[in-house]
C-alpha cells in the first residue's frame, strides 16, 4: 500500500493490483473507509463526517491525479504524491 496524501490527520493511500471499481483508501485515526474516484461515494467503511467531507473535498480537487494514480498501480507503478488540502 502506497500512502499517496496526508492532511488533518487523514492518510490516503492506494493498493498496487486492486479490484475495481477504481478507489482509493481513506484512513483516520481507527476509521477507514474506501471511497470510489468516479462517484466519491464510499464503497465499504466509514469516517467521522468531518474527515469524510475533508477527504471528498480534496478528492474532488485531485481527481484526475487520483485517476492518473490508479492506473499507475494497476501497472504496478510507484503513484505519485498528490497535494494534500490546505
Amino acid at each position: 500500500m502506497q500512502t499517496i496524501s496526508q492532511f488533518f490527520g487523514i492518510v490516503i493511500q492506494m493498493f498496487w493490483q486492486e479490484h475495481a471499481p477504481p478507489h482509493f483508501h481513506a484512513l483516520y485515526a481507527e476509521h477507514e473507509a474506501l471511497i470510489d474516484i468516479r462517484t466519491l461515494e464510499v464503497i465499504r467503511g466509514s469516517l467521522p463526517r468531518r474527515a469524510l467531507n475533508l477527504t471528498i473535498e480534496w478528492a474532488i480537487e485531485h481527481r484526475q491525479e487520483l485517476m492518473e494514480d490508479w492506473e499507475l498501480c494497476q501497472a504496478r507503478q510507484q503513484p505519485r504524491k498528490i497535494q494534500p488540502l490546505e
